[in-house]
């Protein structure tokens, strides 16, 4: 029998029975578009958790010294100070692309004709670029405003709109930071929300470092942030930004000196569980659309006995029975596979345009994959059914009833 004349006999014997054939696709259908979704979903909430973390930073170490149980005069001295970020800078050269350090403070601010408590951030230049944060309207900070101690500020985006009404307005307009007037001349946001798990609260004002030791009773950086050039070597870089501080301060005193990396790390190891244990759940699914398969089949070799016997007594040989019927499988499976690969595929594609903003990644990979599968199930679970029937005896099944 030739592959053509199989399929056309396929596939009227299929058409013959479209509710049984529709009810066992709709296994594969969905272990199908399952297995896409479950690929889909888990290299979306990847490349989420790296987008959130990185947008905090690239390539970021941060230090600050850990608090002792050490006299207060003791402790001042362990402090990492402007002098360690210069430190950093001069050491490291060109290993790094930035260091910048912060001191923070809180003023009482007057908010909406409320005095409220705002956290006051003294910082440089490069504190902008190291943090990825997102100009919304004015300029960032500049090495001639540190340098000259001018009196300016960066207000945050919901600051800025709780005083003056809009980004823009902010502008140009005054306000008064430990009893003096600043200049606002910026405001930004993060580039991801971090929910105040950061140095940056939601409310905040931004002033040059060198203006903000006049109202901090000790130089303290908390924290220091180190951008080194390559990914490749933000490890190494840790390590030399730990050697430096703690070359700089006494024997004994705690610094934490971290990067990023453990946290990106623990982010791909979750998306690679995720993604294992929901296509383990996709292949049980899987798997019991083929037991369905193989069961209608066997019904259905049951069922169709006696022409299994006229087909044989006509000159037809086993070959060309298990070759039929191993077909029919086959396309049952191919059939509800594509189906779900098409449900796998429009599903993202309609979330996409439905909200705003949402990035999916797709991999066309998942799309072979889930077809290769569906193939896979119909002939093997296809071949106890074919065997079976090319294994019927021509006179018995001539006079089965």
């Amino acid at each position: 029998m030739l592959l053509g004349e199989a399929l056309r006999f396929s596939i009227e014997a299929l058409r013959a029975n479209k509710i049984r054939t529709f009810l066992t696709a709709l296994g594969l259908v969905i272990g199908n578009a399952s297995i896409i979704l479950v690929v889909t979903i888990s290299l979306t909430s990847r490349d989420y958790i790296l987008e959130q973390i990185s947008g905090v930073g690239s390539n970021l170490i941060i230090a600050y010294f850990e608090t002792g149980t050490r006299e207060a005069a003791t402790v001042d001295a362990d402090f990492l100070k402007l002098a360690d970020v210069e430190a950093v800078r001069q050491q490291l050269g060109p290993r790094i692309r930035a260091a910048t350090g912060v001191i923070a403070n809180y003023d009482s601010i007057l908010v909406a004709g409320q005095p409220r408590d705002v956290l006051i951030l003294g910082t440089d230049e490069y504190y902008a670029g190291v943090r990825n944060l997102v100009r919304l309207a004015g300029r960032s900070l500049v090495a001639s405003d540190v340098s000259l101690r001018q009196r300016v500020a960066l207000l945050t985006e919901r600051l800025a709109n709780r005083m003056f009404g809009s980004q823009a307005a902010a502008v140009g307009e005054t306000v008064k930071v430990f009893g003096l007037e600043f200049t606002v001349v910026g405001t930004f946001r993060e580039k991801v929300e971090s929910f105040g798990l950061s140095e940056l609260a939601r409310e905040t004002i931004l002033i040059p470092i060198t203006v903000m030791l006049y109202f901090t009773p000790h130089e303290r950086i908390e924290p220091m942030y180190v951008q080194a050039r390559e990914a490749a070597e933000v490890e190494e870089v840790t390590q030399q930004v730990r050697r430096i501080i703690e070359a700089r301060h006494r024997r004994g005193a705690n610094y934490y000196v971290g990067n990023l990396t453990a946290i990106l790390n623990a982010a791909k190891n979750i998306a690679l569980i995720l993604t294992i244990v929901l296509i383990l759940i996709a292949t049980i699914a899987m798997v019991i659309s083929g037991i369905g398969i193989m069961n209608i089949m066997l019904v259905t070799v049951t069922e169709r006995t006696r022409e299994i016997g006229i087909r044989r007594a006509i000159g037809a040989r086993a070959r060309d029975i298990q070759q039929q019927f191993l077909t029919e499988a086959v396309l049952i499976s191919l059939s509800g596979g594509l189906v779900g690969i098409l449900l796998g595929v429009s599903i993202p594609l309609v979330a996409r345009r439905l909200v705003d903003g949402l990035e999916i990644s797709f991999s066309w990979v998942s799309v072979w994959m889930a077809f290769g599968v569906s193939f896979a199930v119909g002939v093997i679970f296809g071949l106890l059914p074919a065997n079976r029937a090319a294994r019927l005896n021509p006179s018995e099944a001539l006079r089965y009833e």
